[in-house]
């Protein structure tokens, strides 16, 4: 029988349940034991969510405190030595000065999770690193999820992709790759914990492994698995955000008893994944997209499952989103302001367990089933002839733009001479990078503003006041080009988006960035233009203050784009080009109103 699994679930909490606590733990607010309640309190409804739902696979080990790259850290304890860790269970001091630093030691590097705007927490790694089960904690969430009747299946990092993540911080470890026979016994013994606490299955994550390309990785993946293949648990590995490609007939060498791969990222890999995956595998289709809330049009994923039914059978078939759902905010029915035509458009993690029991029954299922599929269609095609969506005049002006647009009129050293002559600037000028903090006075006041305890004219006084005060520091310590503080501004993104066409914004569209920080990204859902000047006003005014050169301050449209959620009805070169010629008109008018500097 065909199976819905999932494999990991935002662990946030529908009204940041975690950040809250996080937070006022920091603060000393709140006890230890009330953390973890508030953990254990935010698994459990995790788990019976998707019980609700229908899935079948549920993940347990997918909830974290900070990252599950920096739990790991902590599983294997692999802590480094200035944090001085003196064996034994890692304790929370410990964990929470790893991500963020204490008194006594600075913090462990944070970069992206691969091309995602998740961060994690980088492994650090000498020679002398040492590997050794320091928790229990995938073991302890287990059987909470098995006492409350769900019989989940654990998640973890794997060794290879962990390692490979990870940074040497010495000249005695040119590649973390060689404490891979270190690292192992660590894994096998919380493989085999697992098992003897009633674990049948685990999902071991290795998005690495599209990516990689060297003997010495296909070997550490051989060595690897050979060892964690006779620990108990039978291993699913998981990969997403890229196709197998090359790597497929590897893959599928691998000694270990099933595979999850990305439908979403990469569609047309599915007849070649049906061939290679041995029948007697588990086959995990990724084909609800995990990574972006649009409404999954589900009788075009059903064509991808019917072919590998017809193909391998339905028996060790699984039905799941492209990767984990941390990458989506938790729950569509918490947005209000959302107009009901977008909303039908949209799916967040909670709707998206629903596409997912819905493509595993199907549509001949009929009953609710059919409706559901009913429904997805139409919002399909209303989508794509939406006119909300689709602006003529912006794709007219794309389809007008000729070479010679995307060329300055004179070269570098003729614009050069031309700005030192009109700027007089010192051979190396001062200046900053833009924004002044948001301090609590700014953000009262905006709130002030947006509750209507404060009128327009009221604050705009008050921006005034902060923006005349910051050009006057600037001034008095001697910075050459000035900026204007950008008070009026909410976040870098959020501030353009407002302002753009084709943009809409959540209230409760939380997404984890790292730790308690977590962002509310933009939705682009139609085609981008620019209505009216949005920085012009605030950056005409600090240059009418000073006889220093003001710079204008925008956010570029890859960024723009990149920390969106991004329309997936057209490629992202299209949507980002439209932004592009968007801020190209701001950079016109700011030149029109005395700017002679843009960032």
């Amino acid at each position: 029988m065909t199976l819905s699994a999932n494999l990991g679930f935002p662990r946030i909490g529908a009204n940041r349940e975690l950040k809250k606590s996080l937070e006022a733990y920091w603060r000393g607010e709140c006890t230890t034991a009330a953390l973890h309640d508030t953990g254990k309190t935010l698994r459990e409804e995790n788990w019976l969510l998707q019980q609700k739902a229908g899935i079948d696979i549920i993940p347990c080990g997918d909830f974290s405190f900070y990252d599950q790259m920096l739990d790991m850290t902590a599983t294997l304890g692999a802590v480094p030595e200035r944090f001085d860790h003196k064996g034994g269970s890692v304790d929370d001091a410990t964990y929470f000065a790893m991500a963020r630093g204490n008194d006594a030691a600075f913090a462990m590097e944070m970069t992206k999770w691969f091309d995602t705007n998740y961060h994690y927490i980088v492994p650090e790694f000498t020679a002398r690193t040492t590997f050794k089960l320091s928790s229990s904690r995938l073991v302890d969430e287990f059987l909470q999820a098995k006492k409350l009747g769900v019989h989940a299946r654990p998640v973890l990092i794997g060794p290879i992709t962990y390692l490979s993540l990870g940074k040497s911080k010495d000249t005695g470890l040119t590649d973390t790759l060689d404490l891979l026979s270190a690292i192992l016994p660590a894994y096998t013994q919380l493989l085999a914990d697992l098992h003897a606490a009633g674990t049948d299955w685990v999902q071991i994550d290795e998005p690495i492994l599209p990516l990689v390309s060297s003997d010495k990785e296909y070997a550490a993946f051989k060595l690897a698995y050979n060892h964690l293949s006779n620990a108990g648990p039978k291993i699913l590995i998981a990969t997403y955000f890229e196709g197998l490609g090359d790597n497929l007939d590897f893959a599928v060498s691998l000694p270990v008893d099933g595979l999850h791969v990305d439908l979403v990222r990469a569609p047309t890999e599915l007849d070649a994944v049906l061939n290679a995956v041995p029948h007697h595998w588990q086959l995990s289709l990724g084909v609800v997209d995990g990574r972006n809330i649009w409404r999954t049009d589900v009788t075009e994923a059903e064509k991808l499952i019917t072919r590998a039914k017809a193909i391998r059978g339905e028996d060790c078939l699984q039905i799941a989103p492209s990767c984990s759902l941390i990458h989506v905010p938790v729950d569509l029915s918490n947005e209000e302001n959302l107009d009901a035509e977008l909303r039908s458009w949209l799916a967040f993690s909670a709707q998206k367990l629903a596409e997912i029991q819905a493509l595993k029954i199907g549509s001949a299922a009929g009953g609710n089933y059919r409706v559901f599929y009913a429904d997805s269609d139409k919002a399909a095609a209303a989508r794509k002839s939406s006119p909300r969506i689709h602006n003529s005049l912006v794709k007219d002006r794309m389809h007008a733009v000729v070479d010679a647009d995307l060329s300055r009129n004179n070269v570098f050293a003729i614009r050069r001479a031309k700005q030192k002559e009109t700027l007089k600037l010192p051979n190396f000028p001062t200046t900053t990078i833009g924004s002044f903090p948001q301090t609590s006075v700014v953000r009262q006041a905006r709130a002030a503003n947006r509750k209507g305890i404060i009128s327009k004219v009221q604050y705009d006084t008050f921006l005034k006041s902060e923006t005349e005060k910051t050009v006057r520091l600037q001034e008095q310590l001697g910075i050459d080009v000035l900026v204007h503080g950008e008070f009026e501004r909410n976040d870098m993104v959020e501030y353009f988006g407002e302002q753009l066409e084709g943009f809409a914004f959540t209230q409760r569209g939380w997404v984890q960035s790292y730790g308690s920080r977590y962002v509310k990204p933009p939705i682009i859902y139609g085609d981008v233009s620019r209505p009216k000047p949005m920085t012009v006003k605030w950056s005409a005014y600090a240059q009418s203050l000073t006889d220093k050169p003001m710079k204008g301050m925008l956010t570029g449209p890859v960024t723009i784009l990149q920390w969106s959620f991004v329309r997936d009805d057209q490629p992202r070169k299209i949507t980002c080009q439209q932004i592009a010629l968007a801020i190209r008109d701001e950079v016109l008018d700011l030149e029109e109103n005395d700017i002679k500097l843009i960032q």
